[in-house]
């Protein structure tokens, strides 16, 4: 103890003649470093170069080790023994202050922030700059609740299911590859919103969905009454042998684009306007009456839009089957599309994730904020739509349904 109150007092002078000495950081460094060498001391059971019976082991010099804390970067010499291992009780497990760290940087991380940025921010603290891959390794601490939230039981029943992916950039074998991010949002039958599931897997293929598909149903997922998707052709093939009792709206916004692709750029406005009056029937039947109408006037002129809008009738107006105060957000899958949004917001701000799991922990970070954020907000469907839909009405505001016309004016 009398050598540290010297060096102490030595470091007070230093600091009182030169004003570039940090005595707070050299200070902690010299109380560290003889906290480890008592422990060592313990460990081998005898003084530095001493000989006694009690001696368990012997020193093997010291490996440098960075400190992040409060007061900046220090560096640090941690004693090494031959047999055995040591690490310094004060680091392991992490302080409260170092976790406040970690916290801070996967933040950071979670909301969007770029590795330079993050960089900036802790050299603002007085710590050293964090590489991208010490993001990523400190990150790794989100896999646990991430796991966890990915593969809770999913209870109660959920009628209605959206699915839909989005592309994000990943290393693979040394090369960068486009991967797809698949997502599924349920509705409870309280009519409140909720992430079911989410994955990262190299392509849309049928076995990615299957495995997708079949997990969440082995996770609770019962219930489901109808599922809005694109009309990729993997994704129908799962949801047919998985979910083979729902009935299967094709997403409306997808469709409008693929049938209006097959036409020329100057007639699909008011293509788009002839279609939209399908949809704008106050019921299924009506609708296919005037899907009939609208497919006999593109015969001549623009067969493959008449065929198109024939093949996919019935899956495009399959929502029409529910009560109408739904409607409107299950002819599409535009909850998806807001939600893919912000993950490729987050996703871009880091380029290239170096792996499929990196990609995998930060779209969870950012699904399981969003699921938060939808408990803290109003019913996605009201209770009394919730009940028509299962066959046990009550008082609810009448949908107006729109007049129009049964005809389709000939180009």
């Amino acid at each position: 103890m009398a050598d540290v109150r010297i060096a102490l007092r030595e470091l007070l002078r230093k600091y009182r003649d030169d004003t570039q000495v940090d005595a707070l950081k050299e200070g902690l460094v010299l109380l560290v470093q003889e906290l480890m060498e008592a422990e060592v001391k313990e460990k081998t059971g005898a003084e530095r170069y001493k000989r006694t019976p009690a001696r368990r082991t012997y020193r093997n010099g010291y490996r440098p080790r960075r400190w992040d804390t409060r007061v900046g970067s220090v560096k640090l010499r941690i004693p090494k023994v031959r047999q055995g291992s040591y690490f310094p009780s004060l680091l392991e497990p992490r302080r409260r202050t170092e976790k406040a760290l970690l916290s801070v940087v996967q933040e950071a991380y979670i909301h969007g922030v770029s590795t330079r940025k993050v960089d900036d921010l802790v050299r603002a603290l007085g710590i050293e700059g964090i590489s991208r891959s010490e993001v990523s390794r400190i990150c790794a601490a989100l896999d646990e609740r991430m796991e966890e939230f990915r593969n809770r039981p999913l209870v109660g029943e959920y009628p209605y299911v959206w699915l839909d992916a989005t592309v994000v950039k990943a290393r693979e074998g040394g090369r960068v590859v486009n991967m797809a991010a698949v997502v599924a949002v349920g509705v409870t039958a309280q009519g409140e919103r909720e992430i079911l599931g989410f994955d990262v897997g190299p392509a849309e293929s049928y076995g990615f969905w299957l495995s997708f598909l079949r997990g969440i149903v082995a996770r609770g997922l019962t219930g489901v009454k109808l599922v809005v998707s694109d009309a990729h052709v993997g994704l129908k093939e799962a949801l047919s042998e998985v979910l083979g009792g729902a009935s299967w709206q094709r997403c409306r916004v997808h469709f409008m684009r693929n049938l209006l692709g097959l036409v020329p750029r100057g007639a699909q406005q008011l293509l788009g306007a002839w279609v939209r009056t399908i949809f704008a029937q106050p019921d299924q039947e009506a609708a296919r009456e005037q899907l009939e109408l609208v497919a006999e006037s593109l015969e001549e002129k623009y067969p493959k839009a008449a065929d198109l809008l024939r093949e996919a009738g019935e899956d495009v107006i399959a929502h029409m089957a529910f009560p109408q105060a739904h409607w409107r957000r299950i002819h599409s899958t535009n909850v998806l599309e807001r939600l893919h949004r912000e993950i490729k917001r987050r996703c871009n701000v880091v380029g290239i994730f170096p792996n499929a799991a990196s990609a995998l922990r930060l779209i969870g970070a950012v699904l399981e904020e969003q699921g938060d954020e939808w408990l803290a907000v109003r019913r996605y469907f009201s209770l009394g739509s919730m009940a028509a839909l299962y066959g046990n009405p009550r008082e609810e505001p009448e949908v107006p349904a729109l007049g129009v016309a049964k005809e389709v004016i000939a180009v």
